[in-house]
């Protein structure tokens, strides 16, 4: 897992861009409000299944990460598996850390 995606996912909590769980997720997702939903690799299909359900009904982004929920927890200080980012040019720069991965 590379750090640098981690350290930006830290950065973006602490500048109050990022929804934690799969219910704030979804409810980022359906008021419009988020560009990207990231998961993490140990999240559990149905729990995936229904957020890319509520991503696809406003034609927002999903990606998988190869981070786990500890992994993630670390980074940004909540145990989730689901985060919503709220900001385009953080959903830019970690749709391009992901993918570089």
């Amino acid at each position: 897992m590379d750090d640098r995606l981690l350290s930006l996912l830290g950065l973006a909590r602490r500048a109050g861009r990022l929804a934690l769980g799969s219910d704030a997720a979804q409810k980022a997702a359906l008021s419009g409000r988020c560009s990207l939903i990231l998961f993490s690799s140990d999240l559990s299909p149905r729990t995936a299944r229904s957020v890319r359900a509520a991503a696809g009904r406003r034609n927002v982004k999903t990606a998988a990460l190869r981070a786990t929920m500890d992994e993630i927890g670390a980074a940004v200080g909540k145990r989730t598996g689901v985060l919503a980012v709220n900001d385009t040019g953080f959903a830019k720069k970690l749709l391009a850390l992901n993918a570089e991965d």
